[in-house]
């Protein structure tokens, strides 16, 4: 976590693609819940490196705006920038681009975890402790 600094950028690029698709009439375009996924992706891999072995992270907020539809075929593509370091919360603004223009952004939030005690918790749940 020594790595990650204010300012850090990250991009990536999706096909919109059939399973991240929903129909507006007679058209198949990219979903806002898969628009939240690729969000959430983004920033998720902006992160990973800059982690310790012994840690992971999780979302704990997200606000979208779907701003324009992409129809399926094309490429959308998110710009995640982080924002603020708060001890292990951390923030992003994300930009989602089509070829044509912006059609979404995003604030979101991820917590840095210890997987030790992030998995003794699911283990617990699971009732195996």
């Amino acid at each position: 976590m020594d790595t990650l600094k204010v300012g850090l950028k990250h991009t990536e690029t999706w096909e919109v693609t059939e399973p991240r698709t929903t129909q507006r009439g007679p058209y198949r375009v990219f979903a806002t819940w898969a628009m939240t996924h690729f969000v959430e992706s983004t920033a998720n891999n902006l992160l990973r490196p800059h982690l310790k072995p012994d840690q992971g992270q999780v979302g704990v907020g997200i606000t979208v705006r779907h701003m324009g539809p992409t129809p399926i075929g094309k490429t959308v593509r998110a710009q995640a920038e982080l924002i603020a370091i708060d001890r292990r919360r951390v923030s992003f603004k994300v930009k989602v681009f089509d070829d044509t223009e912006q059609v979404g952004e995003s604030e979101h939030e991820r917590f840095i975890v210890d997987l030790d005690k992030y998995f003794a918790r699911l283990e617990e749940k699971l009732g195996k402790k």
